[in-house]
């Protein structure tokens, strides 16, 4: 199973984290509305992305952690305007939706998110990613710290949880004030 060595952190400066990105000669890859629905699952998260350049049914394990974490995922492509979504809805349940644009760009293996999230702000992520196995966890590691001190990522900016726990902590606070 392919691992990546990922971080994701609050970005206070979008173009600043681009104009760096620019000047390392990033190949930008585009510009992707993503929709991604989380399902129940018994171990890790499941997610459908869609968007209009990835379209993939995620499964992955990490831990929530602000460091740098180990993610083992399992990706497998889906064609857009499946039937996906609906059947798993039926089977398993869906938890929550993300709705972001997000920006791709790529140095070699490592893979650059620039996320404007709804209702939760602007992020930038981090993953130094092995397909194949040829890549040692430890390389993967120095590469993913070599670029959070590039893009002068700041400790206090680092975030453990998934945009999916965040929105749904969002949605459960939202619920609890309109309550009380």
């Amino acid at each position: 199973m392919p691992i990546n060595i990922e971080i994701k952190a609050h970005c206070r400066d979008l173009n600043k984290i681009r104009q760096i990105l620019k000047d390392q000669k990033a190949d930008f890859k585009g510009l992707d509305h993503q929709i991604d629905t989380y399902f129940n699952s018994k171990n890790g998260r499941l997610k459908l992305r869609e968007g209009n350049i990835e379209n993939n049914l995620i499964h992955y394990e990490r831990e929530n952690t602000k460091t740098s974490k180990e993610s083992k995922v399992s990706l497998y492509k889906t064609a857009p305007d499946s039937n996906l979504k609906a059947i798993l809805e039926k089977a398993i349940g869906s938890k929550c939706v993300v709705d972001k644009h997000r920006e791709i760009y790529f140095i070699e293996n490592v893979k650059f998110h620039l996320d404007k999230v709804k209702g939760l702000g602007e992020f930038v992520e981090i993953e130094a990613i092995d397909t194949d196995g040829s890549i040692s966890k430890d390389k993967l590691q120095g590469q993913c710290n070599a670029y959070i001190k590039l893009l002068q990522i700041n400790a206090k900016d680092l975030i453990s949880d998934s945009y999916s726990d965040l929105i749904q902590q969002t949605n459960l606070f939202s619920q609890i004030y309109i309550e009380e």
